[in-house]
C-alpha cells in the first residue's frame, strides 16, 4: 500500500514562521534581560523571571514578576520597550519593513507571511499596506508622547518626563500595559493619575486606536466618514468595539464606582472598560471590585481587540460572528448576515473553534493554578483570562506564583498573542486536497 505524501502548504509554512519568529524574539529578549546590565543592582536575573518578562513584553500582555520601574535598569527598560514595539507591530511587519528599507527584493513567500501576520484579506498591495502601518504607528506614538509630556514633564522634569512619555505612549498604543510608575508604589500601575482627566483620555485614545486594527485605520484614512464604503470587517470591528466600551462603562458607573464623585465615576468607568480589553493599565484597586465586576472584566479580557491590531484576545469579530450565528438560529434563518452582507460558513466555524479553544485554555489554566497555589478560583481565572487575552491586569498574585503556574501563564500569553488558529494551523497540515467525504447522518442539537 502506498501512503499519500502530505505536503506542507504555504499557509501552514507561514503560520510556522510566525510562531518561530515570536519564539526567537522572546528567547533573545530573555537572554538580554538576564544580563547584569539589565537590572539596577547589576546582578544576574534568573532565567525564569527574565523569560516571563520577555514573554509578557513580546506578547504585549503586561503581567510582571519584577516591578518595571524599580528593578530594571535603563538598558533593561530599553529591551522591554523594544520587545513591546516588536510584539505590538508583529515580528513579520517589522522584519519586512527592515527588508524594504535595505532595498532587498521581497518575494511572494514573505508577502504571504505578512498577509497572515496582519490578517489582511488579500496579498495584493501588502507592501504598501505595511508601509502605511509603520508610518501611521510612528505618527500615533510620537503624537501620544507629545500629548503626555505636559503631565510627565511637570511631575518628573524635562528629561525624565520625555522618556516616560514615549515609554507609556508606546506601551498604551501597543496595548501592553507596562508602566514605570513603581517609584510611587511598586506594581501601582497608573493609580496615581486616576484624578487626571486629561491623562486618562490620552491613554484611552492610544489604547483604542492600537486595538481597533490596522485594516480599520486604512478604511478610515481612505474613506473618511463614509461608513458605507468600509469593509465588513471594519464595520463589525468598529460597531462591536463601541458596544464593548459603552455597555461595560455603564455597568461600572452604576454598580462599581457609585460611591465616587461624578467626575471620577465617569473617568474610572470609561478607563476600566477600555483598558480591560487587552491594554492592562489600571487606575483603581481591582481587588476591591465586586465579584460581578470581576467576572465582567474577565469576559472583556477574553474578547480582546480587533484582528490585525496590537491587541490580543479572541477578537471582536469572533464574538460578533458567534452572536450573529446565535441570532440566525433564534430567527430560524438560513444565512448569518450583517450590514446587508452574508458571512461565510467557514468564518462561523472558525469563530466557534476559537471560542472553544480560548475558553478551554482559560478555564483549565485557572483550575490548575487554583489547585496548585491554593488560591480562590475566581482570582486565578482572572489571572489566566488576563494572560490568554494578553491584557496584563492582575489581582496581585502574579509575583507570588511558583514556577509551574508562571509557565502556565507564559504559555497562555504566547498562545493569546500568536492566535488560536495560528497554533492549530501551524501544527496540523492542510487537507485541502482531500476530496472524499463521509456519509451524512443527522444528530439532535439542544
Amino acid at each position: 500500500m502506498f501512503k499519500r505524501k502530505q505536503t506542507i502548504s504555504n499557509s501552514t509554512r507561514n503560520f510556522r514562521i510566525i510562531l518561530a519568529s515570536f519564539a526567537i524574539i522572546v528567547l533573545v529578549g530573555a537572554f538580554l534581560l538576564m544580563l547584569p546590565i539589565s537590572s539596577q543592582d547589576r546582578t544576574f536575573t534568573s532565567f525564569g523571571d527574565a523569560l516571563f518578562t520577555a514573554v509578557s513584553a513580546t506578547c504585549v500582555t503586561g503581567l510582571v514578576v519584577k516591578d518595571t520601574a524599580t528593578y530594571w535598569s535603563v538598558f533593561g527598560k530599553v529591551v522591554i520597550i523594544t520587545l513591546i514595539q516588536i510584539g505590538g507591530m508583529g515580528v513579520i511587519t517589522i522584519g519586512l519593513a527592515v527588508i524594504t528599507i535595505s532595498g532587498k527584493r521581497i518575494g511572494l513567500s514573505q508577502r504571504s507571511a505578512m498577509q497572515e501576520s496582519i490578517s489582511a484579506p488579500q496579498i495584493g498591495g501588502i507592501i504598501k499596506l505595511t508601509s502605511f502601518i509603520i508610518k501611521a504607528s510612528a505618527i500615533i506614538e510620537v503624537t501620544g508622547a507629545i500629548l503626555l509630556m505636559p503631565v510627565f514633564c511637570k511631575d518628573l522634569g524635562p528629561v525624565k518626563g520625555v522618556l516616560y512619555s514615549f515609554f507609556h505612549s508606546i506601551s498604551a498604543f501597543c496595548n501592553a500595559g507596562f508602566d514605570m510608575m513603581g517609584f510611587v508604589e511598586k506594581f501601582s500601575s497608573l493609580t496615581s493619575y486616576s484624578d487626571n482627566v486629561y491623562f486618562n483620555i490620552v491613554i484611552m485614545v492610544l489604547i483604542i486606536v492600537g486595538g481597533i486594527g490596522f485594516l480599520v485605520w486604512h478604511d478610515v484614512v481612505t474613506y473618511k466618514f463614509n461608513f458605507r464604503k468600509y469593509s465588513l470587517q471594519s464595520k463589525v470591528a468598529l460597531a462591536t468595539s463601541g458596544l464593548l466600551i459603552i455597555l461595560p462603562a455603564i455597568f461600572m458607573f452604576f454598580f462599581e464606582y457609585s460611591d465616587l464623585p461624578l467626575k471620577n465615576r465617569i473617568v474610572d468607568s470609561m478607563f476600566q472598560s477600555v483598558t480591560t480589553r487587552t491594554a492592562g493599565f489600571n487606575t483603581t484597586d481591582l481587588a476591591q471590585m465586586r465579584e460581578s465586576g470581576t467576572l465582567l472584566m474577565i469576559l472583556l479580557m477574553l474578547v480582546g481587540g480587533s484582528p490585525g491590531s496590537t491587541a490580543g484576545g479572541m477578537k471582536t469579530t469572533t464574538v460578533a460572528v458567534i452572536f450573529l450565528a446565535a441570532i440566525t438560529v433564534f430567527g430560524r434563518k438560513k444565512d448569518v448576515e450583517c450590514f446587508k452582507r452574508r458571512i461565510p460558513e467557514d468564518a462561523v466555524r472558525n469563530a466557534g473553534a476559537i471560542l472553544f479553544m480560548y475558553m478551554f485554555l482559560f478555564i483549565t489554566g485557572g483550575i490548575f493554578i487554583s489547585i496548585y497555589e491554593h488560591l480562590p478560583l475566581l482570582t486565578c481565572l482572572f489571572e489566566t483570562g488576563s494572560a490568554v487575552g494578553t491584557v496584563g491586569l492582575t489581582l496581585g498574585i502574579t509575583s507570588t506564583l511558583s514556577l509551574p503556574s508562571k509557565i502556565v501563564l507564559m504559555l497562555l500569553m504566547y498562545f493569546g498573542r500568536v492566535g488560536g488558529l495560528t497554533m492549530i494551523y501551524a501544527a496540523v497540515p492542510s487537507n485541502e486536497s482531500q476530496t472524499s467525504r463521509m456519509p451524512l447522518e443527522k444528530i439532535t442539537i439542544g
